[in-house]
């Protein structure tokens, strides 16, 4: 039934250690004495399953509930205990491996500091210039220039439209340690659609500000406390297109 067991829908893809396991027919190191002949019989495959991640995210969950973890409402997939030898019961039920303190995750690098910690997403950030070859550009002060306007650009030439939505896409990612380009980013994405030159040009001076600062990052301090702050600003008539007005807001927690 769907939504319940889909245990007879799977693809089957033959991989290269199981094609030497079946022409050897032992079973693999570590699985048996050197004079064991006897051989692997496969009950299920979650490989290919359409619940495979279903059935994963609730034996996980099942797991992380029985050793007292809480789980939040808001979002479903964070769980918090403070405890409880977390590693070690999750390396006996799934056998982890332990990879130590956080440094890289995702593109984003993690410093730890006396004030908390630093994330950051230098090589990240370089590989955008690697990628759209401005390595060698003159680093630029300021990421837009001032009171500039972007119309549809109609009578401009078009730009290709792949690597102008992939870099745009990959800006984006970007701001998970850069707020400050937040602003530009979310406005030069409105144009992935019909991409033109002055699009591209004003992207490029994105990149120009990243490469003055390729350091920059965020700060998640140990004692900001849970206070909840707001900040709230509109720009009336502001939109070139629709002339509707555009609301910024800005949240911080601690």
């Amino acid at each position: 039934m769907e939504g319940i067991d889909f245990h007879e829908t799977f693809a089957p893809v033959a991989k290269l250690v199981t094609v030497q396991t079946l022409l050897t027919m032992k079973i693999p190191q570590g699985f048996g004495k050197p004079d064991d002949d006897r051989v692997c019989k496969l009950k299920k495959s979650l490989y290919g399953l359409k619940q495979a991640s279903r059935n994963w995210y609730h034996k996980f969950t099942t797991s992380l509930l029985e050793i007292g973890f809480k789980q939040t409402g808001a979002d479903h997939s964070l769980f918090f205990e403070q405890n409880q030898e977390t590693k070690l019961f999750l390396d006996k039920r799934f056998s982890i491996k332990d990879l130590r303190s956080l440094k890289f995750f995702l593109g984003i690098e993690v410093a730890r500091t006396k004030q908390g910690m630093v994330l950051s997403q230098r090589k990240y950030m370089l590989d955008i210039l690697e990628d759209a070859r401005m390595m060698g550009c003159r680093p630029s002060p300021f990421l837009m220039e001032h009171n500039l306007k972007l119309d549809k650009c109609d009578e401009e030439q078009r730009v290709d439209p792949n690597q102008y939505q992939r870099l745009i896409g990959r800006l984006l990612y970007l701001q998970s340690t850069r707020p400050d380009i937040a602003y530009v980013v979310n406005i030069l994405s409105q144009f992935v659609g019909d991409p033109r030159q002055s699009y591209m040009e004003a992207t490029n001076r994105v990149l120009r500000y990243l490469k003055a600062t390729p350091g920059q990052g965020i700060l998640i301090p140990k004692e900001g406390g849970t206070n909840l702050t707001a900040y709230c600003d509109s720009d009336w008539l502001g939109c070139p297109f629709t002339r509707r007005s555009r609301t910024g807001y800005l949240l911080l927690l601690g």
